[in-house]
């Protein structure tokens, strides 16, 4: 008997830690001081980080020999620093692992100095699937809960 109460507390504790993936209106939500930034609406965001990373925050992606992290899918090739890639230009100054959490302001952050330099088709989901017809991206879901993300509008300076 006794051995069925340590697997019985991690079971009960486990969906604690599942809630990476989230609704399109709680993402829309969290980076809703996005939407005008460098002419990209909220709704292309909030299309091109579902056809990016599903809104998982913890998606990792392997690719061309870089690993993408996170709901933005960060490279670690040039924007992040990772044990994997240590010769990254690390331009965000932020480790890889901190874009892998539900606390989206760093990711935010990076994300912006990423549309400052390479512009939104860095993100190649959005050329083809959401430059256009966007209104299904919408959320129609007032008050969504709001995930983890300090006050930041479009007028904040990227690093």
């Amino acid at each position: 008997m006794m051995r069925f109460v340590p697997l019985f507390l991690a079971c009960i504790s486990l969906p604690a830690f599942q809630a990476t993936e989230f609704t399109k209106c709680e993402v829309s939500h969290a980076i809703e001081d996005m939407d005008g930034y460098q002419g990209i609406s909220l709704l292309e965001w909030t299309c091109v980080l579902f056809h990016t990373s599903g809104y998982d925050s913890q998606a990792m992606v392997k690719n061309n020999g870089s690993t993408e992290y996170g709901l933005f899918q960060i490279s670690n090739r040039n924007w992040c620093k990772s044990s994997e890639f240590p010769k990254s230009e690390n331009i965000c100054d932020i480790s890889c692992d901190k874009f892998l959490d539900d606390e989206l302001a760093d990711d935010i952050v990076c994300a912006k100095k990423i549309v400052a330099i390479k512009g939104i088709d860095y993100w190649k989901a959005h050329k083809p699937m959401c430059s256009e017809k966007l209104e299904q991206w919408r959320c129609e879901k007032p008050g969504a809960p709001a995930l983890v993300v300090p006050a930041l509008n479009s007028e904040t300076p990227v690093p």
